[in-house]
């Protein structure tokens, strides 16, 4: 109780429940990038075959590559591979449009869950600066709101910590909205580039003809 009395003190001292809630919002937002940033760090450090890989394989042999099928890692942890492996089971199981239909589902539903955190993200970087300019508003609302009940004998520090106050509601939003913001962009764009070569290898393995092979019994357990 003592360290949340603490907290709450210090809050009021640095800003108000405004600045606390701008704090919590960079707390959330340095998850979400964190959680981000892992993934991507596991990705590069997985062992795995490319997609480049895969896409030789079924064009040569007509099956996805031995590794890839018994690793079951290599689908889960890369987008494009579990895309790859969705659309390659659309086109053994079904036909002609159906295939299609089918694969273009489940591309959609690959590439919105590959977006997973960036809406949070956008959403932290738009409030944040509303909320700082929210807690200006309140901040000069108190500054008046004291000159008021000083009358004639007005007090220069009770005026300036309104003023501070409001100001200082400002420079946290900026400084939460910024950051969060390019590093947004970042995810972003790289999101876009994902689901680009995603659209692509799907593409090819509709359009593709393989090589005239058996369909891997492994691959349609994997798929089970």
């Amino acid at each position: 109780m003592s360290v949340l009395s603490n907290v709450v003190t210090l809050t009021e001292q640095i800003g108000g429940p405004v600045v606390a809630l701008l704090l919590a919002l960079s707390c959330i937002a340095l998850a979400l990038i964190f959680a981000r940033l892992l993934f991507s760090l596991r990705l590069a450090v997985a062992r795995r075959p490319t997609p480049a890989q895969c896409l030789n394989s079924i064009e040569q042999q007509g099956t996805l590559p031995a590794q890839a099928v018994a690793n079951q890692n290599a689908f889960r942890l890369d987008p494009r591979l579990a895309n790859i492996r969705d659309t390659w089971e659309a086109c053994q199981d079904l036909t002609g449009e159906d295939a299609r239909s089918e694969a273009l589902r489940r591309l959609r539903n690959r590439i919105q869950h590959t977006a997973s955190g960036l809406r949070p993200l956008e959403v932290i970087a738009t409030v944040s600066p509303l909320l700082g300019l929210f807690g200006t508003v309140l901040g000069m609302i108190e500054a008046f709101r004291a000159m008021e009940a000083a009358g004639a004998q007005v007090d220069p520090s009770v005026l300036s910590g309104g003023i501070w106050e409001a100001l200082l509601t400002t420079a946290v939003g900026l400084g939460v909205a910024i950051p969060v913001s390019l590093i947004h962009s970042l995810l972003e764009r790289r999101h876009e580039m994902l689901a680009t070569h995603m659209l692509s290898d799907t593409e090819w393995l509709l359009t593709h003809e393989p090589a005239d092979a058996p369909a891997s019994p492994t691959l349609k357990a994997v798929g089970a």
